[in-house]
Parts: C-alpha cells; structure tokens; sequence
C-alpha cells in the first residue's frame, strides 16, 4: 500500500490556554522570567513580583516563551511607558521599568554573564556610565512601506521581530529635533511622485547641524528634488539623497555629491576639541554624551605615556584613536571598512595628529602578514556584537600589558574574557555603559591587565 507524508503538528509553535504565571526575575535580553511544568517560562513585558495571565506562544525542551496578556498583580517598579507607540514598536522594550531599576538590572545582569560564561569576576565594579534617559539618539534608521493599495508610505520602525513598519509621529529617545521632524518628513515623503521607490530614511543631529538622509531606487525628478529643497530650508536641515550607487546627493541650491573628507559631511566633537566627521551610513555611537564619557574613561583606563604604542582595532573613524594619540602614544587603528579608514586618516589630518595611522584589514581574517601586527604596550578593542574573538588569537605577538575592550554584548565579552584569563590577563575592572536607556542592550568596558 503506497505510504504518504504527511507533516506533523509544529508544537513548538501552538498556542495554549492561558495560564497564571508568577515572575521571579529578568533574563538579560529584559524579558520576566517564571516556570511552569518544570520549564522557565520567558514572558516579555513583565517585571520580578508580578504576577500574570500569559499564553505561550512557543515551546522547547527545556524553556518556553508565553505573550502577557493581563497583570494581576503588578510590581512597584513598573512605570507608565512615555511613548505612544511602545506597545506597538520594535525600538525600546523596557520603558514600563523604572529608570534606575533597569540600570541596576543591566549592571546584575553583566556581573552574572561574566561568571558564567566567563568565569571572569573583576576586582572592581566601576561606576555606571549614564547620561539622559530621553532625547538621548543622535541618529536613527526608520523603515518606510508603500501601500499599493492606498498609495501611502508609511515612515517608522519596524514591529518587535517583524518586517512591518509601525508608523511613528514622536520618538521620546530621539533628541528631540529629530523626533520633531518625523512627521513634516511623512508628509513630504507622500508628496513625492517617487515615493514607492523609497528605502530607508536617516535622521542624525551633528555637531553642525541635522541631517535627513534618504534612500532611493531611482532618481528623482526635478519636481521632486525641488519639494526636498523647500522642506529642507523650512526646517534647517540638510538633506541627502542616496542613489542606488551610494552617492550622497547633498539638496541644496548647489546640488552636488558628497566625497568621504568633504566640509559638508556631519561631525560631532570630543573633549579636547578633537571633530570627527562621518559618512551617513557609517557606525558611531548614537549617544553623544554617553560616547564622549566613554572615550574619556577608556583613555583614564589605559593610561598610555609618551611614546607608548597602542593598537586600536576596530576604529571606526577614530573616535579612541585620536584621543589616545593626543596623550602622546604612537597609535595604529585598523578598521574593516575602507571608506571608514580613509576617513579616520582624515579626521587626524583636520585635528593635526600626526602619531596615529590607520589601516584597513578584515579582523577575521589571517592577520600573520598584517604590517602593523606586532609587539604594543596597549591594546583598546571595540568590535561589533560578534566580538574580537579572532582577533585576540594574535596575542602572542601583541603582548599587551593593558586591555581595554569596549562591549556592545555581553556574552562575546564573557567568551573573550575566559580566552583572555587563560592567557595570563586579569580582569582588573568592569563597568556598565548605559548607552541605550529604555531598551535591555547592555554596553560594557573592561580593563584587562598581564598578570
């Protein structure tokens, strides 16, 4: 008898009744923790104390993960979300906290994740790094979505775990310029004839100004170049139209394509009067006083002496680069992505630091015939979520005798701090970095010191 495939029920994806739950604790991505038949349960949305009605949404072995439905009993901690749209956006995720109890949790969190997937406890927990818990984001990416049915686009963010784009009028993490200008940015937007060829839109406050940046498949007419040109000298702002080349098209009276070292490009500022211009698209740190305060201890922490040679991997446009050069020590940073060093190269010029040099190298990659590789006095590591794990498999040539890596995440941090403990290094310091406040991300620097 021919035998047919027939395909099972996905059970980890059924939806049950709903159940009671009572919460315990936060797991580090912000999410309440409770248990039930034996499993932890994760219930996003809800806080240690709290007692709930959820429904899980999905089912593993030994963990499941159920949707808040009702607070029965809620925790003195929680908070009034300030943001309209939090329930719906993908953005932030714990504004129904209080301020200081996520940065107590976050701080918890990191010891914790150092213990245990690090063995790493450090001989000093330093002060919180944090600053303003709104108006904080100098930049942002908003999504846009063009309904063919009603031929509107759609400006904001994208759901919690979806493509979809939730229309946004205010942003309260925004720096408060940027958010002011998302909803006139809407209207001109549905007022281009070409706005189904529409991507991404970038809004960025600069120490020279603010920026709008938007993506576009095609070019625009002059029609349309022209109603940018109006928005762009009511609202003071400068707007750029990136093209399916890369090009930055700068709308102004002039139009004319930004170059990587051009005047016009956005720059923010350091102490010790130090700017560093960037190409819209390329990575700094969205949070201007939390990254000046940053470089500020890194440099503290490293406490490089003239003539030191410091290596500075990952760079980016040299926001630890110049700084540390400015103390006197000879500094190499080497950074991935092309444009980005040119632009460090440049930024040194236009500061007049000329001890420093920059070198593009795929940090995962061989390093054995890298020019720069070699023996320094000082290591400074600021790699991207994935961590500097690669990278530190060249410490026998390097020899540092002081680590400082910077960490957008803790649990490459704790992997790389086990390889460095094994290595003969001391976890001398730990401190949180409260980068993103309303959201579980967890920034973190360590001090790392050859036994």
């Amino acid at each position: 008898m021919a035998q047919f495939f027939k395909a099972k029920p996905n059970r980890s994806k059924q939806v049950s009744a709903r159940m009671s739950l009572e919460i315990t604790q936060l797991d580090h991505l912000g999410a309440g923790i409770a248990h039930h038949d034996g499993k932890i349960v994760f219930v996003p949305g809800a806080l240690p104390g709290e007692s709930v009605r959820g429904q899980l949404t999905e089912q593993k072995k030994r963990h499941a993960r159920a949707k808040l439905q009702e607070i029965v009993r809620a925790s003195q901690d929680r908070v009034t979300p300030k943001c309209a749209h939090y329930y719906q956006c993908g953005g932030c995720d714990l504004q129904h906290l209080a301020i200081d109890k996520q940065r107590s949790h976050k701080q918890d969190s990191l010891v914790s994740l150092m213990a245990k997937l690090g063995q790493a406890e450090a001989e000093t927990i330093a002060p919180v790094l944090f600053g303003k818990e709104w108006d904080y984001r100098r930049r942002a990416r908003l999504a846009t979505f063009y309904d063919r049915n009603t031929k509107h686009t759609t400006l904001g963010f994208r759901a919690q775990a979806s493509k979809q784009v939730i229309n946004i009028e205010h942003c309260p993490v925004l720096a408060a310029p940027l958010s002011d200008l998302i909803l006139p940015l809407s209207r001109v937007l549905n007022r281009l004839s070409s706005k189904k060829a529409l991507g991404h839109v970038e809004l960025i406050e600069a120490s020279n100004g603010h920026f709008v940046v938007i993506r576009t498949t095609k070019s625009m007419s002059e029609k349309d170049t022209e109603k940018l040109r109006e928005f762009s000298d009511s609202h003071k702002v400068n707007l750029i139209v990136q093209g399916n080349e890369s090009d930055l098209t700068l709308i102004c009276d002039d139009p004319h394509t930004l170059a990587i070292g051009s005047s016009e490009l956005p720059y923010y500022e350091l102490d010790n009067e130090i700017k560093l211009s960037f190409t819209p698209g390329n990575f700094v740190q969205v949070n201007a006083e939390i990254n000046n305060a940053m470089v500020n201890q890194a440099v503290d922490w490293l406490s490089v002496e003239t003539n030191e040679r410091v290596l500075d991997l990952f760079c980016g446009v040299g926001n630890f680069s110049l700084p540390l050069a400015k103390k006197g020590a000879e500094v190499i940073g080497v950074e991935g992505v092309p444009e980005m060093v040119q632009q460090a190269s440049i930024n040194a010029k236009l500061n007049g630091v000329n001890n420093v040099s920059f070198f593009h190298t795929d940090l995962s990659a061989d390093l054995s015939k890298a020019s720069w590789l070699g023996k320094v006095d000082k290591l400074l590591l600021d790699p991207a979520r994935a961590g500097a794990f690669e990278s530190l498999q060249w410490l026998k040539k390097m020899k540092p005798k002081s680590i400082v890596y910077v960490s957008c995440d803790p649990a490459s941090l704790a992997r790389d701090s086990e390889y460095l403990l094994k290595h003969g290094y001391k976890l001398t310091k730990l401190g949180l970095i409260d980068m993103f406040p309303q959201t579980h991300h967890i920034e973190a620097m360590a001090l790392f010191e050859l036994s």
